[in-house]
């Protein structure tokens, strides 16, 4: 029976590919034990007992950006983090430490190294975390969800995705998801959304446009998120949901994507083969727009420019493309070339690679 420490959280982008690969490694082998490091205040403190893992605390110590009190008390405090995890691998005798970034992640990948227990890396998005960065320096392997990702060592390897993604069959799924959202599964979807909490530069821009989404033939699913106040015309054609819990089927349903481009949205509309329009999220460090590069690179995507994005660029933009179906094959068949859906199993396979070497 193996051993794993699977350390990462604080987001859902770190979240979710570490509870994927956890499943994988539990399905492959029920009697092995899979541990998650995390912090008391990350969103694994919540997602991770819920799947039925235990999760494991270390403190969280961000690194210092300037120099404050909180950087000079930095040193000590991620000594201490680093003999929290030191003291957790002795303790449950871990044989083999998975990272997936954030504040966990860190010392994890230390404490690792200083114990003799090999560990891997992997990163999602196309511009590496800090913690990455210096994970991949020792890491026994290191993979990357985007081509073009800087980082040591790195492989592509794809994202480890939700099961119900890696399984869906769109075409077999669409009349089910059809009714599910109210919609006519014989005329095609422009899927709309911008993440849990919705996106308002998208909701306002479709609050303006979306007569002339359904005036090009379209019908359109806009998801706007739990906060979003955006009223529904209720018209024939036009669902408006605050939250799905089944995107799954929002995806078996879709024609053509407006989204973000966070690293999981791209990874998920990618290994599905979807076509998507991405209006990156400017603020942050530019990540969202390489996330979307080879996805645009490829031919499969467009991305538009999140400052300008209002109902006239739909109108100049969107529209026009809902017009060509000839574009927005071309644009399919391309997608298909650029995800995968196994991301998980890839990832699995550093750790078996991790551990065999050691």
């Amino acid at each position: 029976m193996t051993t794993y420490l699977l350390a990462g959280g604080g987001t859902a982008g770190h979240v979710n590919p570490l509870l994927a690969v956890a499943d994988g490694l539990r399905a492959r082998d029920p009697e092995a034990e899979v541990l998650v490091l995390g912090t008391a205040e990350g969103l694994e403190s919540r997602l991770v007992p819920e799947r039925g893992y235990e999760l494991l605390i270390v403190d969280k110590v961000p690194f210092p950006r300037r120099p404050n009190a909180q950087a000079a008390a930095f040193p000590a405090r991620f000594r201490r983090a680093i003999a929290q995890v030191r003291d957790h691998i002795r303790a449950h005798g871990v044989e083999v430490v998975v990272g997936f970034g954030g504040y966990a992640s860190a010392p994890a990948y230390i404490a690792a190294r200083r114990e003799g227990v090999p560990f891997v890396v992997h990163e999602a998005n196309a511009k590496p975390g800090l913690a990455n960065v210096l994970g991949a320096r020792r890491a026994a392997a290191t993979g990357v969800a985007f081509e073009g990702t800087r980082l040591r060592g790195g492989e592509v390897v794809g994202m480890p995705l939700r099961r119900e993604v890696i399984e869906l069959d769109r075409a077999a799924a669409r009349h089910e998801a059809a009714a599910y959202f109210g919609l006519d599964p014989a005329r095609p979807v422009l899927l709309v959304f911008g993440g849990s909490l919705g996106a308002q530069r998208l909701n306002e821009a479709l609050a303006d446009s979306w007569g002339d989404v359904l005036a090009a033939g379209w019908q359109l699913l806009h998801v706007t998120g739990e906060r979003s106040q955006l009223e529904d015309p209720e018209v024939p054609g036009y669902a408006l949901r605050r939250y799905v819990d089944r995107m799954d089927l929002a995806f078996a349903v879709a024609d053509l994507i407006v989204s973000r481009s966070g690293a999981a949205t791209v990874s998920e509309i990618s290994a599905l083969g979807l076509p998507a329009l991405y209006v990156p999220y400017s603020v942050g460090n530019g990540e969202q727009r390489l996330n979307a590069a080879s996805a645009v690179a490829a031919g499969a995507a467009r991305l538009l420019d999140d400052a300008t994005f209002d109902g006239d660029a739909v109108r100049r933009h969107v529209i026009p493309l809902l017009k060509d179906p000839q574009r927005i094959a071309s644009m399919a068949k391309a997608a298909e070339t650029v995800g995968t859906r196994s991301g998980t199993d890839n990832v699995i396979a550093l750790v078996d690679r991790a551990l065999a070497s050691s």
